[in-house]
């Protein structure tokens, strides 16, 4: 299955479900208390993250997405902290606030990475439904999925009013369900039950076929077009009917946290169905956000760079050839990651000794070499007849392959001035004998604020040189 990275700010995506504030507290321990047989913790840091509901909004507007969330609250500081951060982000939350209730906030305190003791604050809601169906209908406008998230705190009284208000507008509805009645769902496109969550609805699965029979009879059920069952360290299995189901394994390298995991999922999940994605590449997105997300402390976003990669790396483009479409990809993540980009070009139509340690020279001066490649037709108005020696496809071939090398791209103009336009890199490197102010596009890369450097030759190492001995014998 081919992955590529979906157009997220073209994908509006509205949640409505139960919103809550985590808190995390840390601090050190170094005690044990007087009073009992626990440690002390002395609180140094406090801080606030969005949760539930709050938290898949917040997951979709890190990837890119336009994020809406509808939710109820309490009227106070914590409601107030959770606005404050979903602003902050670029969600528009629209909040049903209710005075004499408490907004739900978790708290956890930590020490050293780890979780002490976690404290729930939370009375069930007594969310206006009738209201709260008014608003989402009102903000189904122009959105291209609807994402129910419940945790049965209450907020989610209407399922089957807002389900019927998005389809009726051709909105697809994903739900990360809750509890034993999965009739609630009925009617929605699709829902992402945990391995518990649905045994606890189906029964007990002995193995793989039976989760599937019962699974495709689920979807039966309750008129679903599909059902995604995330299982853990056994990664996902999506189910369809009349379709083979889909098994994709857990990609996580390593796990720290599992808190907030299922939001990921389903944010993911439901920002690339808005950008238009299929839904078997849809879950194999989310699989890859779940393997990244379990490797943060807490309730975590994903960006839009950090799933650029894990798709890079995946699809095997971290490195090498590339289209000009996919180097500015490439560049784009690699700056996001901090990392300096360094470019050079020329023909080489032979490789030879001194390319080799050229190239080595320039990818010392930052974290990633581009080499951009004369094309066929300029080398031989630039060379003359004869040339190239070797075609444009086996030149960037054997340039991928060094190790110096990260990406390579080719170019049909005399000079690279159009493409070191579009990919603006940080430092601009050529070899030879002369200043900067000779190097073409020094003056373009100067202009935004890039470097130009120029870097000696090896002697006695040319490709006409090695052309003319070979002719001479």
């Amino acid at each position: 299955m081919k992955l590529s990275m979906p157009r997220f700010d073209q994908a509006p995506v509205l949640v409505v479900g139960d919103v809550m504030l985590d808190r995390y507290w840390h601090g050190g321990t170094s005690r044990i208390s007087p009073e009992a047989p626990v440690p002390v913790v002395r609180v140094d840091q406090v801080e606030d993250r969005p949760g539930g509901a709050a938290n898949v909004a917040l997951n979709i507007a890190a990837l890119g997405a336009p994020a809406s969330l509808a939710g109820v609250t309490g009227e106070d500081e914590a409601a107030v902290s959770l606005a404050d951060s979903l602003h902050a982000a670029g969600v528009a939350a629209h909040f049903q606030r209710i005075a004499d209730q408490p907004t739900i906030v978790k708290l956890r305190v930590m020490s050293r990475h780890q979780q002490l003791l976690r404290m729930d604050f939370e009375e069930p809601f007594r969310t206006d439904a009738d209201a709260l169906a008014a608003q989402v209908d009102a903000l189904l406008e122009g959105v291209k999925v609807l994402v129910l998230s419940d945790y049965g705190k209450g907020a989610l009284k209407n399922h089957q009013a807002l389900i019927a208000a998005a389809r009726r507008r051709g909105i697809p509805v994903l739900a990360d369900p809750k509890g034993k009645d999965f009739a609630i769902y009925r009617g929605a496109t699709l829902i992402t039950p945990n391995l518990a969550e649905f045994e606890a609805v189906v029964g007990a699965c002995a193995d793989e076929s039976e989760l599937v029979a019962k699974g495709l009879g689920l979807i039966g059920a309750l008129e679903l077009e599909a059902l995604l069952v995330t299982r853990g360290e056994h990664g996902m299995t999506l189910l369809r009917p009349n379709l083979p189901e889909l098994h994709l394994p857990a990609r996580a390298r390593e796990v720290f946290d599992v808190t907030g995991a299922g939001d990921t999922v389903i944010s993911t999940l439901a920002a690339a169905i808005a950008a238009g994605e299929a839904l078997p590449q849809a879950v194999a997105l989310a699989n890859l956000a779940a393997g990244i997300v379990v490797g943060k402390l807490g309730t975590a976003c994903i960006s839009a760079p950090e799933l650029r990669r894990a798709v890079q790396r995946e699809e095997g483009s971290e490195r090498g050839v590339m289209a000009l479409e996919q180097l500015q990809t490439a560049v784009e993540d690699a700056r996001a990651h901090g990392e300096r980009i360094v470019f050079t070009n020329g023909c080489f139509d032979i490789l030879h000794a001194g390319h080799v340690t050229y190239l080595e020279q320039a990818r010392a001066l930052g974290d990633r070499l581009v080499v951009a490649v004369n094309d066929d037709a300029s080398v031989s108005r630039l060379k003359g007849p004869g040339r190239p020696i070797n075609a444009v496809e086996r030149r960037m071939a054997v340039l991928a392959g060094l190790g110096a090398v990260d990406w390579v791209v080719s170019f049909s103009e005399d000079t690279p001035e159009r493409l070191l336009a579009e990919v603006r890199p940080d430092i601009l490197v050529k070899g030879g004998d002369y200043g900067v102010e000779q190097v073409v596009g020094a003056e373009l890369v100067q202009a935004y604020g890039g470097e130009v450097k120029v870097l000696g030759l090896v002697e006695n190492s040319s490709t006409t040189a090695i052309v003319e001995k070979i002719r001479s014998r």
